[in-house]
């Protein structure tokens, strides 16, 4: 995904009022006055189909706006397409003609300039098999045997509707291998889209239990874990900012004699093999200016999924959670963000593979990147105080290579505080010193910005126990 480092508000406003001046320059302009969209003229989109813009906007050929709300109208429109993270750039600049006839409306022409982001990518995979870079650098001694190398080749918008073909294939700590297809519609009505994921994994090392809020490791020659799992996700897409999402999974994991007797709780009661059906439902309402580092806007995310449904499957479960996220300008340059976050899984007595607090998935409070809270149910409130220090583009006229050749790249100091808690009803088995606690977190970062939707964050912490620590993450709000 490309991050869009996106104008003002007043930039907009401004743009526009100076194409108006223009086109008026010698009659008075009134705000309430309605003008009708007459074209809206696409440029750059060579691969993407029409469409695919066109879905994204809100305003129309033959609607009638009022002057004063169309700086925000294209402002949104404007987010709404870079959102699609298609492009690497999308301006939106008017042209208006005034009507010679004071009761007919004047008319206004759209130009949509973007630049298409390079959609074929096949390249090498080196990456870290630990939950984050801060574990493998603090607590494996950086051990580069615990890397995970391959192949990975992504291509998106292969019919210029903004699909996508993923395939990956992965060795080292961990043999992976990849097939995903994803189209965003299937209907004329660009409302309902499919996606469908094959995977299968095998380790020789991996975490069997968790001890003091870490995990502990079992090595072996032989494989230790084997992981399949086929899914089925339909979509469905309301106006532009509602998605509803319906998933159906079969999975079949399969652990070595040495792990079930280590823990007999890993699949529960000395089980080695785990296979069941899941059938999921979630919602999302999302409307942020920009899905990579939000500045303005809201996200909510809620989630039902039950486990278990076959009478063959030996592993039932169900898992609700739900996220509300807030992002506002205060003025200047002041940005604010409240997260908030929770999830509840049942039953109680559930197996440790299946065990999901805080640390080992997107659910974190920031001071506790190197701990695994272990619970069947969590709380968090994050809260960030942002300030903008630059926000630039940079045009590389060297590069000879449109996808290439524009580097957007911003920088944002960030204060948080975060706050969270994890019930659990085996911190005593695990030795929890962090479960059935109130947690909290509070540091400073530097978040940079940068091209092809990259956020680098760099951060120094100290939380409730007093714990101090730097830490580095590749980011991205959720």
């Amino acid at each position: 995904m490309i991050p869009k480092m996106w104008p003002s508000v007043m930039q907009v406003v401004a743009v526009f009022l100076m194409s108006f001046q223009f086109a008026f320059a010698d009659s008075a302009t009134d705000s309430t006055q309605t003008v009708v969209i007459r074209s809206i003229t696409l440029k750059g989109n060579y691969r993407t189909k029409d469409r695919i813009v066109t879905r994204e906007m809100t305003l129309h050929v033959g609607d009638s706006v009022r002057l004063a709300d169309l700086p925000d109208r294209i402002a949104w429109d404007q987010r709404n397409i870079n959102n699609t993270t298609l492009f690497i750039t999308v301006d939106i600049t008017t042209s208006l003609t005034p009507s010679s006839d004071p009761i007919t409306p004047a008319q206004l022409d759209l130009t949509v300039t973007m630049k298409e982001r390079w959609y074929f990518i096949a390249y090498p995979v080196f990456d870290l098999a630990d939950r984050n870079f801060n574990e493998w650098w603090y607590d494996r001694g950086r051990d580069f045997s615990r890397v995970i190398y391959g192949g990975r080749l992504s291509y998106r918008n292969v019919t210029g509707t903004n699909d996508r073909l993923q395939i990956a294939i992965e060795r080292g700590f961990l043999q992976r291998t990849v097939l995903s297809y994803a189209t965003p519609y299937i209907d004329k009505a660009q409302k309902i889209g499919l996606r469908a994921d094959l995977v299968y994994v095998t380790n020789k090392e991996i975490p069997y239990r968790t001890q003091f809020d870490k995990w502990v490791y079992a090595k072996s020659e032989d494989v230790l874990r084997e992981r399949a799992y086929a899914t089925v996700i339909l979509t469905h897409r309301r106006g532009l900012y509602h998605y509803h999402t319906l998933n159906a999974t079969y999975t079949r994991n399969t652990i070595a004699d040495t792990i079930a007797k280590l823990n007999p709780d890993y699949f529960l009661y000395g089980q080695t093999t785990q296979h069941y059906s899941s059938l999921g439902y979630s919602y999302r309402y999302d409307r942020r200016d920009n899905i990579v580092y939000p500045l303005q806007g809201t996200l909510f995310v809620g989630g039902l999924t039950a486990s278990g449904l076959l009478p063959s499957d030996n592993f039932r479960f169900l898992d609700v959670s739900a996220s509300i996220t807030r992002y506002w300008p205060l003025g200047g340059k002041f940005y604010g963000a409240v997260n908030f976050r929770g999830r509840s899984t049942w039953p109680n007595h559930q197996p440790y593979y299946n065990l999901r607090g805080l640390g080992n998935s997107s659910d974190m409070i920031r001071g506790y990147e190197l701990y695994v809270i272990d619970g069947q149910r969590t709380a968090i409130w994050r809260n960030s105080l942002r300030y903008q220090l630059f926000n630039v583009r940079k045009q590389l006229n060297w590069l000879h290579v449109r996808q290439f050749n524009t580097v957007p790249i911003a920088a944002y100091l960030t204060a948080f505080g975060d706050a969270g808690y994890v019930h659990s009803t085996v911190a005593e088995q695990y030795q929890s010193r962090l479960a059935n606690k109130l947690l909290a977190g509070t540091g400073l970062s530097l978040d940079v910005v940068t091209f092809y939707n990259l956020v680098l964050r760099f951060s120094g912490t100290i939380n409730a126990q007093g714990t101090t620590g730097f830490f580095f993450n590749l980011a991205q709000e959720l």
